[in-house]
């Protein structure tokens, strides 16, 4: 097994290895999908977060052994980074990779449980949601914090960003499910907006994230909807036909 941890949990590595080593038995389940599980457990006065990650496929345990990065090594490598950029994400603690003679067998990522006040969906989910319209406000603050720092988080939907209400009523956010980004030195209009269409189909919410982000990209609120929503609805398309064909598929078999 391939360890690393962040150095300021050294003296709990044998404490947090253990949680690994008995994934299986050990563990209170916090989400079980069909590719990865999360399970929380305690350290000291903590909880931690243990992602799962799917035993990859026969082609991946050889790229993932030989090519690329597994996703938990990822996940706590660009939780890192975030966090030295000043982006909030739960800090990371540590990642394990097992190998056998063909390649990765499977691999975890170990980071601080974080208990937030909502996720970034029930603000699509819920119109009348207390504040709702200053948290996204805020969020296309700290969204546009993340392209000015040059972060295309690939994976920025719904259920991947925490929100947590500060005593002064405003708001901080949490990245999760970190393992899929690329860093940029500066990122083009056109990518910052193509990064935002996956997080809402609803267009009231796009015109105050276009209004919201114009003022801070210094741009006309029109040319900013427009192009976010032409991404946002081509994705929605393409979602919504995937999903289809998914089903069509499914009753079928």
């Amino acid at each position: 097994m391939l360890i690393e941890i962040n150095s300021e949990y050294n003296s709990q590595k044998k404490t947090v290895t253990n949680f690994v080593t008995n994934f299986n038995t050990s563990g209170e389940i916090l989400g079980a999908g069909k590719r990865n599980v999360i399970k929380l457990f305690e350290l000291d006065e903590m909880i931690v977060n243990i992602k799962s990650f799917k035993t990859p496929s026969l082609i991946n345990k050889i790229i993932y052994k030989y090519f690329r990065k597994s996703k938990a090594r990822r996940s706590f490598e660009y939780a890192s980074i975030l966090l030295k950029k000043g982006i909030g994400t739960p800090q990371p603690i540590a990642f394990f990779e097992n190998y056998n003679w063909i390649g990765l067998a499977d691999s975890y990522y170990v980071s601080e449980h974080l208990q937030c006040d909502l996720i970034f969906r029930e603000l699509v989910d819920t119109p009348n949601y207390p504040d709702r319209i200053a948290i996204l406000r805020e969020f296309v603050q700290f969204s546009f914090d993340l392209h000015e720092n040059g972060v295309e988080f690939l994976d920025h939907s719904p259920g991947n960003t925490l929100i947590k209400k500060k005593e002064d009523g405003k708001y901080d956010f949490y990245l999760v499910d970190l393992n899929r980004m690329n860093f940029h030195k500066t990122m083009s209009f056109e990518l910052r907006m193509k990064n935002l269409c996956r997080l809402t189909p609803s267009e009231e919410m796009i015109r105050v994230m276009s209004n919201e982000y114009a003022k801070l990209y210094g741009k006309p609120e029109k040319v900013v909807f427009d192009m976010l929503w032409k991404f946002t609805s081509d994705f929605q398309y393409k979602f919504s036909r995937k999903k289809r064909l998914k089903q069509r598929f499914k009753f079928w078999k």
